[in-house]
């Protein structure tokens, strides 16, 4: 099951959470609908390329990344979208596309949009097309200890 590494890991750091299971989806906002979840609350990991370094973008589904604010904000010469190619492999464990916003976990930098760490609760995938984990934003920043930054557009 791909959402055993996360909820070991949030098991072990005692994090409250709840598991939902959703019919197969595969856009953020899809998920989102499926799920009865507010398009800002559900966090949708975008996986991106920072001076040649994969790294998560993390915002609200309702969102975009503006690469050229995200460019900007990390002081980065080049920030792309990454290929699938260039990650698949780096989330063994997980659905390609699916992989929850755990950076820490797959020894990668985070990158959260502003919007999304106001909010109280978020939800994300939890490794597959048809479960997520939904927790407290605060639980979420202790653990994977994010850049919170201005990079998204509606």
């Amino acid at each position: 099951m791909p959402a055993k590494k996360l909820k070991e890991f949030l098991d072990s750091n005692h994090i409250k959470y709840v598991s939902v299971r959703h019919s197969p989806a595969y856009t953020a906002q899809e998920i989102a609908a499926k799920s009865h979840i507010s398009g800002n609350e559900m966090a949708k990991t975008v996986i991106v390329k920072i001076n040649n370094k994969t790294a998560m973008a993390v915002l609200p589904a309702s969102y975009k990344v503006d690469f050229e604010a995200l460019t900007e904000v990390t002081g980065s010469d080049n920030v792309s979208l990454a290929s699938e190619a260039d990650f698949k492999n780096m989330f063994p464990d997980c659905e390609v596309g699916a992989m929850p916003p755990f950076g820490n976990l797959y020894d990668m930098d985070v990158y959260v949009a502003q919007t999304l760490s106001e909010d109280e609760e978020i939800a994300f995938n939890a490794g597959t097309h048809s479960e997520l984990i939904r927790m407290s934003y605060k639980d979420f920043e202790k653990l994977v200890k994010p850049k919170v930054l201005q990079f998204s557009l509606i």
